[in-house]
């Protein structure tokens, strides 16, 4: 079943639409390379299509119908949206589901220290990360700090031109014999990911003068004070930007495409339907690279709270019409999958492999040792994914992460299964994954879009 590049099946229009779409992905990459950052945009974004808060509407008690859109928010990192439907909710909605957080490196509560001419910031790095990859990068701080008065101060410097960036510092090749005879998982320790910030003194009597003066320069930016380090939350990401890949452009280099690039084009088809007969919802959740835990993350309830005060505004308020509507949900888990690199080829099985430029990507499966941790979807649901693809014409292909014992991974799939919904993986096949610097094919993120408006608006 080998399928032609979408390269070789577009016409000029459709490139030309490719093309806007993709610089749209690009700036949305750029301005979005955390959560808060990504929920930010997406309700700009949102509110632009006509989305109101579902908190204006519970405080208002507003009833809501078919062709109402509202979206909620939760901790400033987790956002879905609905956009109502003509049928009867209970008959079930198509969701689309896509994380926004991606591997970073995290600062420590008690974070700055000097040792030896250098003042430094203590991390902890977050998910799945070879790290040696994230050393002599220039790196960038984006976040917050949470001050006791209840104020929140946004941080983000690094990425306009005319800001310093950060770096983690390796050892020179000269003296690295002992350090070269390690594993790679071992070269660079975690404890060694620390960030350099400054290495000037504050020319006065006080101890530890360059870490004093680099506290004195970001309380002075940002008006906080080292303990306030306590409260915040600074995340570490590359500084680069978005960029075309390729004398022909045809690819995109970026950090966190794992798993934004899902998440802005599952947003994309969301904003760009009319009155579906379904209710369509977009998921965009946290802390997926680290199992889905916490308040903000797929295992929460935010997701079943948020339906039932939905319901509630359209008149349905029992807890039988929130499970009916769920359960009879359905789902595209939208997360990437590993793309076939001939470079790597002996840690792919190749006829069932995600190939860049054929268009988006069904895992029936996911997981490791036996497909283990995995959701496996069913073959009715697989034979209405294809019926709903082929008759809007959409370009798919079916794929799994890698070969048989090689490695493997895991998606929010198999929790929201866990409601009993019908749930796909569908994502994009991506190269170099979890490294600070993902590849992805122009023409998939096009052909994503395509394929999540025909999920939203056809499947039944």
């Amino acid at each position: 079943m080998e399928r032609k590049t979408l390269w070789e099946s577009y016409s000029d229009e459709q490139f030309k639409e490719m093309n806007k779409v993709t610089d749209d992905y690009k700036y949305c990459l750029d301005h979005g390379k955390t959560e808060r950052e990504c929920v930010t945009l997406a309700i700009e974004k949102a509110k632009a299509a006509g989305y109101v808060n579902i908190e204006e509407c519970i405080a208002e008690n507003r009833s809501l119908m078919a062709g109402d859109k509202v979206y909620a928010v939760y901790n400033g990192k987790l956002i879905v949206l609905y956009h109502i439907g003509t049928n009867p909710i209970e008959e079930g909605m198509n969701i689309l589901g896509a994380h926004i957080d991606s591997p970073r490196l995290d600062i420590k509560q008690n974070p700055l220290y000097e040792k030896d001419g250098f003042s430094y910031l203590d991390t902890h790095y977050y998910g799945g990360i070879k790290k040696y990859q994230w050393v002599t990068i220039p790196l960038a701080i984006h976040g917050v700090f949470a001050k006791k008065d209840g104020s929140v101060v946004n941080v983000n410097i690094g990425e306009d031109e005319n800001d310093p960036v950060f770096t983690v510092t390796d050892l020179l090749i000269h003296l690295a014999g002992n350090q070269m005879s390690k594993k790679a998982n071992v070269v660079v320790e975690g404890e060694n990911l620390d960030l350099l910030v400054g290495s000037a003194t504050l020319n006065s009597e006080e101890k530890d003068q360059i870490k004093a003066n680099t506290m004195r320069l970001v309380s002075e930016k940002y008006g906080v004070e080292e303990e306030d380090f306590l409260s915040a939350e600074l995340e570490i990401v590359p500084a680069d930007k978005a960029r075309d890949l390729g004398f022909d452009r045809s690819m995109i280099l970026a950090y966190g495409q794992d798993d934004k690039i899902c998440a802005w084009t599952s947003l994309f088809a969301m904003l760009d339907i009319d009155t579906p007969a379904r209710t369509a919802c977009t998921l965009l959740v946290d802390k997926e690279e680290i199992g889905s835990v916490g308040a903000s993350g797929m295992h929460s309830h935010f997701f079943e709270n948020t339906t039932a005060e939905l319901l509630n505004l359209m008149g349905l308020s029992s807890d039988l019409a929130v499970r009916r509507t769920i359960s009879r949900s359905k789902m595209l888990s939208s997360d990437v999958s590993a793309g076939y690199d001939p470079l790597y080829a002996d840690a792919f099985e190749k006829k069932n492999a995600a190939f860049l430029g054929k268009g988006i990507v069904f895992n029936k499966f996911t997981g490791s040792r036996g497909k283990s941790g995995s959701n496996d979807a069913n073959a009715e649901y697989m034979a209405s994914i294809r019926r709903v693809m082929d008759d809007n014409n959409v370009q798919f292909q079916t794929a799994e992460l890698g070969k048989v014992d090689v490695g493997g991974g895991g998606t929010i799939a198999y929790i929201m299964a866990n409601y009993g919904m019908e749930v796909i993986d569908a994502g994009l096949a991506i190269l170099c994954m979890h490294s600070p610097q993902e590849v992805s094919s122009k023409v998939d993120v096009y052909e994503a879009v395509r394929a999540y408006k025909a999920f939203l608006n056809d499947m039944d």
